[in-house]
């Protein structure tokens, strides 16, 4: 689908393949591939090329129907950072406030991620965009905040009466909470996109 909605976008802005590879400091024949759906372009080029054509990335890959253009974006307050990682104390600051294509902005909260433990589809700096709430599913990627107010961004899993945080990066361990350990594990969202910032 971004092949199709890339090429369209790039043609209603009147500009060719290699002025679209010059902008973005690609070889035209990058720009060829993802047009024909042979490559994609890294998560960070997406964003990039979402937000030069006013567009959201969910818009772009596909994911999403309708665009809505950037300034129609609501903004959701950046709260502080997350760890990718582990042995990160939680902590809220006013970071101010970057757009999202969110219904309901107060349900929201962007992190700013520190870390490669979700390396390579989540990197150092990117922002997660967090719904805030108290309970994730089996499978879902989320916030949680544990021990002593550690917080980290991991894949959420439960096995049996075990709750266990899974890292992207194989750099990284496994991180399993059980017995009344599980009693200090505080969820704070589920995370529902993440973009790269620069």
């Amino acid at each position: 689908m971004l092949s199709k909605r890339l090429k369209e976008l790039r043609r209603e802005r009147e500009l060719t393949q290699t002025e679209l590879a010059e902008r973005f400091r690609v070889t035209q024949q990058a720009v060829a591939k993802w047009e024909s759906a042979r490559s994609l372009p890294e998560p960070g080029v997406i964003a990039k090329l979402a937000a030069f054509f006013d567009v959201s990335s969910d818009y772009l890959l596909g994911v999403a129907d309708s665009f809505r253009p950037a300034e129609a974006f609501v903004g959701v307050r950046i709260i502080g950072e997350v760890k990718a990682g582990y042995d990160a104390l939680a902590s809220e600051e006013d970071l101010g406030a970057s757009p999202a294509d969110v219904r309901d902005a107060e349900a929201y909260r962007y992190l700013i991620v520190r870390g490669d433990s979700m390396a390579p589809y989540i990197r150092d700096g990117d922002l997660a965009l967090v719904r805030v709430q108290p309970t994730l599913m089996s499978g879902d990627l989320g916030v949680v905040i544990y021990g002593d107010g550690e917080a980290t961004l991991k894949k959420y899993r439960r096995a049996g009466d075990a709750v266990v945080l899974e890292p992207f990066n194989d750099e990284y361990e496994t991180l399993t909470i059980e017995g009344d350990n599980i009693n200090d594990l505080i969820i704070f969202g589920k995370v529902v996109e993440t973009k790269s910032r620069w």
